[in-house]
């Protein structure tokens, strides 16, 4: 069991904390944010402290933390705040929900976060700074490198290799033996069938509204 500081005061944060707490064997005893953005003294009923003093409060040779942000910037704020966590000495944790099919055997790296109803094949490697939301598919002998983001419902399948900063969207479908260069952005419902181009944003066509009435449609 780790004394955990959890960085961040919001959504993913609080989630996190769940998560934490329910299914792992650390337990959370702070939360802490940039002085700027501390908005009180505590945050679900546990203490709220600026990161410049964490270290002094919450030294890293008692405590462990986890970077709960989003994937802002094409998940380099939380990228930042992960360097500057390891550069005060933590040791940064990862989350692997226990409702998650967990098949493959190599290690994942730390500040990931692996929720429920995931499908993790044989041979897959996560590496750092991963968030990996609910109920993906991550084919066989796949790559995911550092400070990636993938949503819900997105299929990786065998064989993909997907490079540093990258950010792909609910529902978005990946085929077999492709790359997804750096800074790669897929919208929702994107389909994927070939090699991107570094920075690349994919989106694909939407919906359209017909003229018809939903009463005039014959199902």
């Amino acid at each position: 069991m780790a004394k955990l500081v959890i960085f961040g005061a919001g959504g993913i944060a609080k989630l996190a904390y769940y998560y934490f707490t329910h299914d792992s064997k650390h337990e959370v005893i702070a939360f802490t944010v940039d002085r700027q953005y501390r908005k009180g003294s505590s945050y679900l009923g546990l203490p709220l402290v600026d990161f410049e003093d964490v270290a002094k409060l919450y030294p890293p040779d008692r405590h462990k933390m986890f970077v709960a942000l989003s994937y802002a910037k094409m998940n380099k704020v939380r990228a930042e705040k992960y360097a500057q966590a390891k550069s005060l000495g933590y040791l940064l944790v990862s989350y692997v929900s226990s409702r998650c099919t967990f098949l493959t055997d190599e290690p994942v790296g730390d500040n990931c976060f692996i929720l429920e109803d995931n499908t993790i094949q044989p041979f897959v490697r996560i590496h750092n700074d991963v968030t990996i939301w609910s109920g993906n598919h991550i084919g066989h002998d796949s790559t995911i490198e550092d400070h990636c983001f993938i949503s819900s419902h997105v299929v990786v399948s065998g064989n993909v290799h997907i490079h540093k900063y990258c950010f792909l969207g609910v529902n978005s479908t990946l085929r077999n033996s492709i790359t997804l260069a750096p800074e790669t952005l897929v919208g929702a419902g994107a389909v994927i069938s070939s090699d991107t181009i570094e920075k690349g944003v994919y989106v694909p066509q939407r919906a359209s509204l017909l003229t018809k009435k939903s009463d005039e449609v014959e199902l």
